[in-house]
């Protein structure tokens, strides 16, 4: 089949000859169109030390399947990209997505979505339905990493939130945030994806992140910026917030997020941040900021939103390439004013 494959050193392309995923005991899905996201760009730059085929966020339709999926053979679908040993007492709990021998999509262990097909167990994947289309549904994944924040932080009544970034990942946090909040704010440095938001309610600051988009986004700074004090935040926004979330992808975009965060507020940190570069934490300790790291997420509100039409994303869909068009997709996806970046096998 073909793939993109990547070394794990810097080099990806595109094979024609990449064997077909294992189907043992797993469902084979033919791959319609993935999305590529920051986290795809930082494994490119070293996160992980990975090598396979790349890509996570993807819709498509079960090929094969094992027993106890053979309803989902011919359906569309999307799949959670944690797969747990089954065995563990955090895969017995529930949290599949902390088993220690875990594989992930296209990111640890097992190959991912920028391929003609892939393999996942069954419960990894939900049907898709008909009223979402194919681009929207490539934003299953990481809206529901959105929506894994409202499980993790209860929003008090009255109170504020902003996001640092205005990338990929931060404009799907906005939408999921303004459904608890009345008041939330985007801090960002792209007057266009900016104004994309305002359409919703969201308030906007340009200028806050100096640079990276979202969370994994390569262009991370390396611990520049203003460290940890955001010089880059008004007076009146600094320490205004109850909740914060940093999908900024930068060692800046932190210290903008830890300004902004209120005394014994809560800082959510969605970036991965693979550039290195020391961050400072003293302030949340002399300001009592909780701080919650937020990753993956179910998938059932992400699929309802997107049907109910609740979180809007056709506006995020920037441009489509081919397999063989990889290089292309990765360069158009490093510029500042792309947002969701699709190939289609």
């Amino acid at each position: 089949m073909r793939a993109v494959y990547f070394d794990g050193a810097g080099g990806a392309r595109t094979r024609s000859d990449y064997p077909d995923p294992s189907t043992s005991g797993e469902s084979t899905v033919g791959v319609t169109l993935a999305g590529i996201c920051g986290t795809d760009l930082e494994m490119l730059d070293g996160y992980m030390s990975y090598r396979g085929v790349p890509g996570h966020e993807f819709v498509g339709v079960v090929e094969e399947s094992e027993a106890h999926g053979a309803t989902l053979v011919g359906r569309r679908v999307a799949g959670e990209i944690n797969v747990g040993c089954g065995r563990c007492g955090r895969c017995q709990g529930g949290m599949e997505r902390h088993c220690p021998a875990r594989t992930v999509l296209g990111i640890q262990g097992r190959d991912g979505a920028f391929a003609e097909r892939l393999s996942l167990p069954a419960r990894n994947l939900h049907p898709v339905p008909d009223s979402v289309s194919d681009e929207q549904a490539v934003f299953i994944e990481p809206l529901a990493a959105a929506f894994e924040i409202s499980g993790q932080v209860q929003a008090a009544a009255g109170s504020r939130a902003a996001v640092v970034g205005d990338g990929r990942l931060a404009q799907l946090v906005c939408q999921v945030l303004r459904m608890s909040h009345n008041d939330v704010t985007c801090f960002g440095k792209h007057a266009e994806k900016l104004r994309m938001l305002e359409g919703f309610g969201i308030s906007t600051r340009l200028g806050a992140a100096e640079r990276g988009e979202e969370a994994g986004d390569s262009s991370v700074s390396k611990g520049g910026g203003q460290g940890s004090g955001g010089g880059r935040i008004a007076d009146g926004d600094r320490q205004a917030f109850d909740m914060v979330v940093d999908a900024s992808g930068s060692m800046s975009g932190f210290a903008d997020a830890m300004a902004l965060t209120k005394p014994r507020g809560t800082l959510v940190l969605k970036s991965t941040i693979a550039s290195g570069g020391g961050a400072d934490l003293t302030p949340a300790v002399i300001h009592e900021v909780t701080l919650v790291g937020s990753r993956c997420g179910v998938f059932g509100p992400a699929i309802e939103a997107l049907a109910a039409g609740t979180v809007r994303v056709d506006h995020m869909v920037d441009s489509t390439f081919t397999l063989d068009e990889f290089g292309a997709a990765v360069g158009r996806s490093r510029e500042g004013d792309a947002l969701k970046v699709m190939l289609k096998p």
